[in-house]
C-alpha cells in the first residue's frame, strides 16, 4: 500500500471513528443525524479514494467510485428527510406548508 493510500485510509477511518464516539454521546436524533453527516460525505470518499488508489483501475475500483458517489449523493438527502420527519412528528413543522 502507498504512503497516499495509506494517509487516506487512515483520515477516513478516524473521521468515522470521530464520528461514531460523538454519537455515543449525542442524546437526540437530530444531534446524531449531524454527527452522521461527516461519515458520508468526507470518511466514505477518502476510505474509497485509498482503496482505489491500492487497488489500481479495474473493475473492482470502478465499484468502489460507484459507491462512494452514491452514498455522498444519497446520505445527504436520507439525512434531510429523516429530520424533516423527526421534526413533523414533533410538531415543529406545518403539515400543509412544508419546508
Amino acid at each position: 500500500m502507498t504512503l497516499v493510500a495509506q494517509i487516506l485510509v487512515f483520515a477516513g477511518v478516524a473521521v468515522v471513528l470521530v464520528s461514531a464516539a460523538g454519537m455515543l454521546r449525542a442524546r437526540d436524533l437530530l444531534t446524531r443525524l449531524h454527527l452522521l453527516s461527516p461519515v458520508t460525505t468526507l470518511g466514505a470518499p477518502l476510505i474509497g479514494a485509498g482503496l482505489v488508489l491500492v487497488n489500481g483501475v479495474h473493475l473492482g475500483s470502478g465499484a468502489i467510485v460507484v459507491t462512494v458517489v452514491l452514498l455522498a449523493l444519497t446520505g445527504p438527502i436520507l439525512q434531510t428527510a429523516t429530520a424533516r420527519l423527526e421534526a413533523r412528528r414533533r410538531g415543529e413543522i406545518d403539515e400543509e406548508f412544508p419546508a
